[in-house]
Order: C-alpha cells, then structure tokens, then sequence
C-alpha cells in the first residue's frame, strides 16, 4: 500500500514517522519544505502538490489545524480530490466538524473513492511511539484495508462506527480533557493554599477517584513550570468551540460546556492564542499570587512504554 500524509505539524510528523520507521511507502506534502526534506532525507518521496500526492498514492491522509484548511487542501484546484480515482481512501486524522467530515466525504465518494475520519487521541507523546489511539469511522471493509497502517501510528485503534462518529467522539474526548484540565487548576490552588507537598498531591491524585490521563499528563509539566503540553490555547478552543456548536445542532443544553469555552477564551486573551494550553491553570495561580512548582516533573512529557504493535479494541 502506498501512502500519502499532508500536514507534518505537531501531531501528523510523528504520525508519518511512525510510517517511515515501519518501512511503509510514503508520500509526504507540507508547506513548510524544512519538514519535507527532513522526510526526504529520512527516505520519504515528496509530491509538489496535494494533487499530485493523490494521484501517486492508494491511502491519503491528512491531519491538518483547521476545517478551513482542511477544505482548500482537499478541494483547491491543485487538492486531493483532483487527483481521486477509483477505491482510493482519504483518512481525515484531524480533528474537525461531523457537518463537514461529511460534506467532503460525500465529494470523495462522488469520485468512486472512500472517505474515512481518523482523530487520534493521547498527546504529541504518545503519537511518536506509536502508542497513541485512534478513532475510525466510515466504511468497515475500507477500515480493515488500512489497519496495517493504523495499527503503525496507534496502539489501540477503535472502529466507531458511519462516517463522522469517530470525529463526534474525538469531540467529546477533548471536552473532557479541557474539562479535567480546568479542574486541575482549581485542584492545585487548593493543595497549595493548604500547604500540601505538592509531589506527594501528585502521587496520591494518581492514585485516587480524582486521576485522570491529563492528570497524569499535563500535572507533570505543569508542576514544572514549563506548561509545555504541545498542544495550544488556540486548538482548545477549536475543539471546545466544536463541542459546544455540535450540543447546539443537537438542542442539547449544557451547563458545563459554555463556562469552559469563556474560561479558555479568558486564558487565550490573557496568554496569547499560542501558548500552551495546560497554561490555563496559569489564571489560578495568578489570581491567588501563587505557583503550582514542585521537583522532579519534567519539562516535557516522553513516553517510556516500548512501542508495540497496534490492535484494534
């Protein structure tokens, strides 16, 4: 199986890594040519275009910031769909809208080619051992075509359901994590007013009814100081926004979900769309003239399991 990536940021470069380093064919395309010829130079053939990248490729993948730019990459002249045949795959590893998931999915299809949505979900860690996990919706037989692929890039990997459900629950799993990362910053104010050894609070946390993966995650750096989660303000709230907008189309009320959004805008304007968005505590210890550090977190979070092959759950 040949296979293109389009979108070498944060996520997609550990993602097409894990391809490479499996010895799968592989296409990349990126604007930023330093992260293509890094590819090259590792092996990886470039196409010039998305287009071309389609036309050269059985599976295309992309995981890219933005619906937006998700569309111009697939539907510009020189876009993907162009270059489309017969029982291709298009992977949407990005995390984006159900509402357009579909309405390019049904443009894939009109080509007599196969859309999928693929959001993964772990952190920037997780995603360059291999071990992060991945969401699947759209055709099963499609789905069983590329888990050699999929089962390189994650370790559990999840077949959701039609197109589109992978990308509701992808929604719905960040809302919760930006949720528990709030929380946390409520959590932290309290342990350190109460004169609590914050390493120990760590540890007991973990273990406890409180834990949580972004506990165990983002605590770490935070308790460092450095907040640098790889993951920033302004895809929060992206994903927040998404979660909100899709309780909305459902008529669902909320009572959480709209404070969370104004409490990451309110982070977002103090700290700048950039920053890390485990920085959202930042507002707490600001607030109380306080700070969450303890020793022995580190600056930036690795993953130490042994990468193992995936399977799906």
């Amino acid at each position: 199986m040949k296979i293109g990536f389009i979108g070498l940021g944060n996520v997609g470069s550990k993602l097409a890594g894990s391809l490479l380093r499996n010895k799968f064919d592989l296409t990349v395309r990126d604007l930023d040519e330093s992260l293509t010829k890094e590819f090259e130079n590792l092996g990886a053939k470039v196409a010039n275009s998305a287009k071309e990248l389609s036309e050269q490729v059985d599976l295309i993948i992309t995981c890219l910031p933005s619906p937006k730019i998700c569309a111009d990459v697939m539907e510009g002249e020189d876009g993907v769909i162009n270059g489309l045949s017969e029982n291709k795959i298009w992977l949407e590893m990005s995390t984006t809208d159900e509402a357009e998931i579909k309405r390019i999915g049904q443009k894939i299809v009109d080509k007599n080619a196969i859309p999928l949505d693929g959001p993964v979900s772990g952190g920037c860690h997780r995603a360059e051992t291999g071990n992060i996990a991945i969401f699947v919706g759209g055709e099963r037989t499609a789905f069983e075509k590329i888990l050699p692929a999929l089962t390189v890039m994650g370790r559990k990997v999840l077949h959701t359901g039609v197109l589109g459900s992978a990308t509701v629950l992808k929604v719905i799993t960040n809302y919760l994590a930006s949720v528990h990362l709030v929380a946390l910053g409520e959590a932290w104010t309290v342990a350190k007013k109460s004169n609590l050894d914050l390493a120990k609070a760590y540890k007991g946390i973990a273990v406890s009814s409180g834990n949580s993966f972004v506990h165990e995650t983002e605590s770490q750096v935070i308790l460092n100081g450095s907040y640098n989660i790889n993951f920033t303000m302004d895809l929060v709230l992206k994903d927040t926004g998404l979660f909100d907008e899709l309780a909305k189309k459902l008529n669902a009320p909320l009572e959480l979900s709209p404070k969370v959004v104004e409490i990451f805008k309110d982070g977002q304007k103090k700290y700048g769309s950039r920053a890390w968005s485990s920085m959202i505590v930042k507002r707490m210890e600001d607030a109380n003239n306080i700070d969450f550090r303890a020793p022995g977190f580190p600056s930036e979070l690795t993953d130490d399991e042994p990468e193992e092959k995936g399977y799906e759950i």
